[in-house]
């Protein structure tokens, strides 16, 4: 169910405040970088893949209006403004892969002169942005085959069209699902301490006359129990060379009680997202955000006062909890280290 997420119009990006979804929609306009940083800091703009084409559309803007007496100054200003931008957050490798191409386009051009590299950037944040969409509907026609007429589906956070420019991930897989005709039905985790799943997925789901039952995160394991469970879709904000994937904080929870009761654990990723210059998880920076996301909910304090907090916004599932990792290049099984170099 296309989402338009982010859209480039009028040198600006206009993107869904996802901060507002369920209660009001809103469409905020960045106009700058300091917009995009904020956009991307605050979750206004989040999924890996969707802060990867802010943050390419973001170094356009923050270069745009540079009036550069050389190529070497223009360049050392547009390196500040790739460390500026990729400063926002640790985690979500797509933002870092954007950054590198944008970077690219400079040393693929060492002759061009800066109004002409202006252009060629705003060209290459483009790329990125068509490529999410396409890449996001091979995903979802890979993923579809993998759900059964009258499947119960399982999902956590966000990796609908939200998280991307307009489709999605592992949301994307079902929305191709049901244009191809299938049934089945969706539980939404919650996905606490912001609420993705209650605020964004049923929000998407929903508006897509997919069914959906939304769960607390604790209530996972006695769903699964019973049996309520056929195959279990999350998406992923970076993907080691081993396979090992880090996503919401939550994921490896489900994994794990997916591996107990032999349900398909998948992820659904574009290679993006893959981080090959890292052997294994444990290289993946883990982003701890403010305290304030688990003591308040909608603004409002829960928490006793002086309590202190753990809150990381991520954590990793080991790769041999994942039953496949479905790309735009196709299902990835195990073993992952040598099937995703192939494809790589």
């Amino acid at each position: 169910m296309p989402i338009q997420t982010i859209k480039w119009k009028n040198n600006s990006i206009r993107i869904i405040d996802q901060r507002k979804l369920p209660l009001e929609y809103k469409v905020m306009t960045c106009r700058n970088i300091k917009d995009v940083c904020r956009a991307i800091k605050t979750l206004s703009v989040r999924g890996a893949p969707a802060i990867g084409v802010a943050a390419a559309f973001g170094v356009f803007l923050g270069v745009k209006d540079l009036n550069a007496k050389s190529r070497r100054e223009f360049e050392k200003k547009f390196s500040k403004v790739c460390d500026y931008i990729g400063s926002s957050r640790p985690t979500a490798v797509n933002l870092f892969n954007a950054l590198e191409r944008m970077k690219k386009v400079l040393a693929l051009h060492p002759q061009v002169d800066t109004e002409q590299l202006k252009k060629l950037l705003l060209k290459e944040a483009f790329a990125i942005f068509n490529e999410d969409k396409i890449s996001c509907r091979k995903m979802g026609d890979f993923g579809a085959r993998l759900i059964k007429n009258n499947s119960r589906l399982l999902t956590i956070c966000n990796a609908g069209a939200l998280a991307t420019v307009d489709y999605g991930t592992a949301l994307g897989v079902m929305y191709s699902a049901k244009k191809a005709g299938k049934k089945f039905s969706v539980y939404a985790c919650e996905t606490r301490p912001l609420l993705q799943g209650a605020r964004l997925t049923a929000w998407e789901l929903t508006k897509a006359k997919i069914p959906t039952t939304l769960i607390c995160d604790n209530m996972a394991a006695t769903v699964i129990k019973q049996k309520r469970i056929d195959a279990i879709f999350t998406g992923a904000d970076r993907i080691a060379a081993n396979g090992d994937t880090a996503n919401k904080i939550g994921t490896y929870n489900l994994a794990i009680l997916a591996k107990y009761h032999k349900v398909p654990f998948y992820v659904v990723a574009p290679f993006s997202t893959f981080d090959l210059s890292i052997a294994s998880g444990r290289q993946i920076p883990i982003e701890e955000r403010h305290e304030d996301e688990v003591t308040h909910i909608a603004g409002r304090r829960v928490a006793a006062f002086g309590v202190k907090v753990f809150n990381p916004a991520f954590d990793v599932t080991d790769h041999n909890l994942i039953t496949a990792i479905i790309t735009e290049r196709g299902i990835i099984r195990p073993s992952f280290k040598k099937n995703i170099k192939k494809l790589s």
